[in-house]
């Protein structure tokens, strides 16, 4: 059988990220992106289920090696995940954002490494007690890419709730810049777990400096350099084509540099949508560029969530790693709560969220395809299959009980402001 090449493989993730898509908007009418995690769970266990009955047809080995050819990591962390954060920073009202600035930073950076420390030396003790060893520093690692909230995740289930302006701000802001702090500390981590050159506490405090606040101003040039360029004239097609060129070029010029792309591209993201949609583009191009980009948007997160949904037929099942599925999963749900907080509370920013808020910030605080990307990538040891197990169900714990139950969730605790 000869080898499908990528356009064949466009081809049949686009067909059924469409034909899903429709199943679930014509039956099952549930939020697009929980919808089609569900379906394509359904028939990734229908397609190991198919391969237990009739193991002659090595359906799932052919599904295994397509995933393969995909590289999930590689698509999601230097692919669409720029799009992704670039068309969700767009619609991100930048001064709510700055007047919770305090409660946003402090979320999507002490609370990321408080949570990152409370999971991994959880994990490594409830773990330990089922007899499957994981190293503590591997602990660590999934402490990291499990604690960020995952942008694509939130913010798609945030255009289905109905939440207060100031605790929406609050929700998007530290969705949108958690995930780039997160990366961060999962490859410091990472480099120590791998044995590497002995990093010190200035070691770590210099690279965060760089790849945070290096990619932070990156953003905001190449951002202000596109806005004084849409500024200049009025041709809404090449205003879109350059925001795509944005994207493309501050992402690519993040990873040269060892910057964070992801805090790049939602600074610049946040400029645009922002200073340069009020003062740099008229009625049609605004009207263009934010159409375009929520087709974007749209188109990704399909593609993203089905290959999530897909993802399970890579995974080794075994009992000692659902078991500690079953145990990562409210351990991690515990840290996101004490990490959301404790910081709010120790600082006295607690006073500026809505009563209920943080109950809503820890259920509302979905894992995704960045936690899935982050555990692929890591070299093949011994701990990586518990880890990818752990991560996986975490994820769809998330996104689907989460997802599903968020909005009454909402309705119970918030009052309208």
């Amino acid at each position: 059988m000869p080898e499908s090449s990528l356009l064949d493989i466009a081809a049949l993730v686009l067909t059924l990220a469409a034909v899903f898509g429709y199943i679930n908007h014509r039956w099952m009418r549930l939020p697009q992106s929980i919808g089609l995690v569900i379906i394509a769970l359904l028939a990734s266990l229908g397609v190991i289920l198919l391969d237990i009955l009739v193991p002659a047809l090595g359906f799932q080995e052919a599904v295994r090696r397509t995933l393969e050819r995909i590289d999930f990591q590689e698509a999601l962390m230097k692919g669409m995940l720029s799009f992704l954060l670039f068309a969700g920073a767009l619609h991100v009202d930048l001064g709510n954002l700055f007047n919770r600035k305090w409660a946003i930073g402090t979320m999507a950076t002490a609370g990321v490494l408080l949570s990152t420390a409370i999971v991994g030396f959880t994990i490594y003790f409830a773990v330990g007690l089922t007899g499957l060893q994981i190293p503590l520093i591997y602990c660590l690692v999934f402490g990291a890419l499990i604690s960020p909230t995952d942008p694509v995740a939130v913010l798609g289930i945030l255009k289905t709730v109905t939440v207060p302006d100031t605790l929406r701000a609050k929700i998007a802001g530290e969705s949108l810049f958690n995930d780039g702090v997160g990366v961060v500390f999962f490859t410091i981590i990472a480099a120590i777990a791998a044995g590497g050159t002995p990093v010190t506490a200035v070691d770590i405090g210099i690279l965060f400096a760089q790849e945070a606040l290096g990619g932070a101003a990156l953003g905001l040039a190449s951002g202000y350099l596109c806005y004084r360029a849409m500024k200049s004239i009025d041709e809404h097609n090449l205003e879109v084509l350059i925001t795509l060129a944005l994207v493309m070029l501050t992402y690519s010029i993040a990873l040269a540099l060892h910057l964070s792309g992801p805090i790049a591209v939602v600074v610049a993201g946040l400029l645009i949508g922002n200073h340069g949609a009020q003062y740099a583009m008229s009625d049609t191009t605004r009207d263009h560029v934010q159409k375009f980009w929520s087709l974007i948007d749209e188109i990704l997160n399909s593609v993203l969530f089905l290959l999530i949904g897909f993802e399970v037929i890579a995974l080794t099942f075994s009992r000692e790693f659902i078991l500690a599925t079953v145990i990562a999963i409210p351990l991690v749900l515990a840290a996101r709560f004490v990490s959301v907080g404790a910081p709010l509370v120790i600082l006295g920013l607690k006073r500026y969220f809505t009563k209920g808020s943080i109950p809503v910030l820890t259920w509302g605080g979905l894992r995704g395809g960045i936690s899935v990307a982050l555990a692929l990538s890591l070299p093949d040891v011994p701990a990586k299959d518990a880890i990818l197990a752990m991560t996986y169900g975490v994820v769809i714990f998330s996104i689907i009980i989460q997802g599903l139950t968020v909005k009454k969730l909402v309705r119970k605790l918030l009052a309208p402001e």
